[in-house]
């Protein structure tokens, strides 16, 4: 028992030795428009835990979710308002509450992407 009792004030770190690495905390990707759209889709698909939402057949968009959500992301394909155009959704505080923050780089058509960022502004304010 004595020798327990000596281990006490090191169980916390026998403890922490143990337990699982906390996750590291992912910087979020800010979308450079000045980059090409090749150049930053390819920075956008190369990141580490995107998920790739099923392709609707005709749908002329990319979705792709960032693992533990809060950020999103559409990639216009050939057919699509304003293509070539990147989207990013993020969920972000503001005034104490959640929000959906939607930003883009245009590409093509600059009528076309207003068209795709005034549906996916709407889509927040539901």
């Amino acid at each position: 028992m004595r020798g327990l009792t000596a281990l006490f004030p090191f169980l916390p770190l026998i403890l922490a030795a143990c337990a699982p690495e906390p996750e590291p905390v992912r910087p979020r990707l800010s979308l450079d428009c000045s980059l090409s759209y090749e150049a930053l889709s390819a920075k956008v698909l190369a990141q580490p835990g995107l998920i790739p939402a099923p392709q609707e057949r005709g749908e002329p968009y990319r979705f792709y979710n960032m693992q533990g959500g809060g950020e999103a992301f559409v990639l216009t394909q050939p057919g699509a308002p304003g293509h070539p155009a990147i989207f990013k959704q993020e969920a972000v505080q503001e005034g104490g509450r959640k929000v959906m923050k939607n930003t883009g780089c245009a590409y093509g058509d600059k009528a076309g992407f207003d068209q795709v960022m005034a549906y996916l502004e709407s889509l927040g304010a539901r």
